[in-house]
């Protein structure tokens, strides 16, 4: 089975953890390493970061990127970011990333990009130089990989509009609902959650995989089919 923790409970799980005397900045550097691990890069990367916590991931992973000497470009849609992602800043900015503010760039010059925007706490409209991302990533043509969720899909309903097109998701700590439901579907290539030490302190919902099931269902009986119960326990 597949675990699957809502936003608010992967947010009190965070916090839990913090609490418990895991410091943010080790968290982030293990969900930047997970993500640093789970794909064959190829340069050149462009990492575009919007603010908050998702941004810090970014600015995590392309200090590994400049470690690993994988030529990256570090875009910032904003001068936004939280006291974990500014720590982070200040290493890439050190490492010797190209740290560039986003001025409308064209993407289509990069083999992969990675989105790190906006996090699985989003809702509403995607708007300004966000959307205007979100719009360039998209229309790149290049391998896409998102950090956490799709940018503009909202971690619960997995509704969202505009929302980046990935190649792969990677869902840190754990899955989340938006992962699975509504549009994810038709905007997440593929997906994997990397666990980094985040234990859930609400019960998680648990996705059946054809696996779980006898034998002799498991070719007829589809995961899709536990969907609805998902969002109506959502909701």
């Amino acid at each position: 089975m597949i675990n699957v923790l809502s936003v608010n409970n992967m947010r009190k799980s965070d916090a839990a953890t913090i609490a418990g005397g895991t410091p943010g900045v080790e968290l982030m550097a293990r969900a930047a390493k997970a993500v640093f691990e789970a794909v064959e890069w190829r340069a050149p990367v462009a990492v575009v970061c919007g603010g908050g916590n998702n941004a810090g991931d970014g600015y995590a992973l392309a200090e590994l990127f400049s470690a690993a000497g994988i030529g990256c470009t570090v875009f910032r849609l904003n001068d936004k970011t939280s006291r974990d992602g500014a720590y982070y800043l200040d290493r890439c900015l050190g490492s010797g990333a190209d740290v560039r503010r986003w001025e409308g760039d064209d993407l289509s010059v990069y083999h992969t990009v990675v989105d790190c925007i906006l996090g699985t706490g989003f809702k509403g409209t995607v708007e300004g130089s966000c959307a205007c991302a979100v719009r360039a990533i998209n229309e790149s043509g290049a391998c896409v990989v998102s950090v956490d969720i799709n940018s503009g899909l909202d971690g619960d309903s997995g509704m969202g509009e505009p929302g980046v097109f990935s190649d792969l998701t990677v869902a840190i700590g754990s899955f989340k609902p938006g992962h699975f439901l509504n549009r994810a579907k038709d905007v997440m290539r593929q997906k994997i959650a990397c666990d980094i030490g985040i234990p859930p302190v609400y019960q998680p919902f648990r996705l059946l995989e054809a696996s779980d099931l006898r034998s002799d269902f498991a070719d007829t009986l589809l995961v899709d089919s536990l969907y609805d119960d998902l969002v109506r326990t959502v909701a």
